[in-house]
């Protein structure tokens, strides 16, 4: 990161900090020789301005940006066509960008976006909607932020979110009730916050039900089909293998049918397979994989309008809004083989 501050380029280039303010800002009331100069500047110190002087312009872009974390496919598209829906009538554009969680110069490249596009608001999905250090440097330079389905801290900003923890609970009932006490579970890639409440979910279902939680039949996974395949092999070689395994996703989960396939299981008849997020997998394999619908289009819709109301009245309301999401119970689960119970 640059450690050059405006003082130094406004030297370089022999003009005031205030030109060298106007020049960053787009401000078009810079002499082009001027301006040049300013420019090279800057490109010769790597200087890279605050997002807080962004502000100084005064002038607005009427562009939103989307920040995710790679989620999935089908869960930025959802939310990219909710957002859309409501900038187009706003006369808004929209700027999407992924994002490593883990990534050190996270902050860093989301200040070049802002100040490089000149964005208005953000929107950050997950799990970028729990990093903290980001969501800091927006909300220093005064950038209006809504979170999608954070998890930490949710009374610094305005947010929206769906209930992961209770419907993994009913999704674990269903299995419970058709008769399965022996259920694997393969968790979701642990940046993701909001998919390890799927997992509290699981668990809660088989407190409730005075069912004993087993280390062996959890398996780690990280959203992606081929988890789900490993993490099913590893479950289907115990020595007791669960009647019955919960992907804390769809793409786990038809990883999950796939090897046991493989192994000559029939489904449901010999193992039930559930998932999360009703994602179009979910519909194209078969059996058609037990699911959580998650309302993703919804929430992107109710968080850019809780954005657009931020730059309308310049107040971030802490107004949380929950969508819940809705068991859809398809062909991939039955009562466990008999004797198994």
């Amino acid at each position: 990161m640059s450690k050059a501050i405006i003082d130094d380029v406004a030297a370089r280039a022999g003009v005031s900090i205030k030109t060298v303010s106007r020049v960053v800002n787009r401000e078009p009331n810079v002499r082009q020789p001027t301006r040049e100069r300013v420019e090279a500047a800057i490109a010769e110190l790597n200087y890279r301005p605050r997002l807080s002087a962004r502000g100084l312009a005064g002038n607005r872009s009427f562009m939103l940006g989307l920040i995710y974390g790679k989620p999935g496919a089908h869960y930025v598209l959802d939310i990219q066509e909710g957002v859309l829906e409501m900038c187009r009538p706003h006369g808004y554009e929209l700027v999407i960008h992924p994002g490593e969680f883990r990534d050190g110069d996270l902050a860093n490249e989301i200040s070049d976006l802002i100040l490089d596009r000149r964005i208005d608001g953000v929107l950050l999905s997950p799990p970028i909607s729990d990093h903290m250090e980001a969501i800091a440097l927006l909300k220093d330079a005064g950038i209006p932020l809504v979170r999608i389905a954070p998890t930490i801290d949710k009374a610094a900003h305005p947010f929206v979110e769906t209930n992961d923890l209770d419907a993994s609970f009913d999704l674990a009932e269903v299995l419970i009730g058709l008769g399965h006490r022996r259920i694997g579970f393969i968790t979701g890639h642990p940046d993701h916050r909001a998919v390890g409440l799927r997992f509290e979910g699981y668990r809660k279902a088989l407190r409730a039900n005075g069912i004993p939680f087993q280390g062996e039949l959890v398996v780690v996974g990280d959203n992606r089909f081929h988890a789900g395949e490993e993490g099913a092999r590893q479950l289907l070689q115990l020595a007791s293998p669960p009647t019955a395994i919960f992907a804390a996703n769809d793409e786990m989960a038809g990883g999950v049918i796939k090897t046991a396939l493989v192994h000559g299981l029939r489904i449901p008849e010999q193992l039930s397979v559930v998932g999360f997020d009703d994602a179009p997998i979910s519909r194209q394999v078969w059996p058609s994989i037990s699911t959580i619908q998650q309302p993703i289009r919804d929430m992107a819709k109710t968080a850019t309008s809780i954005l657009l109301e931020q730059l309308r009245s310049g107040e971030a309301e802490q107004h949380p809004s929950m969508h819940p999401a809705r068991l859809v119970l398809r062909e991939s689960i039955a009562p466990p083989p008999s004797g198994k119970a």
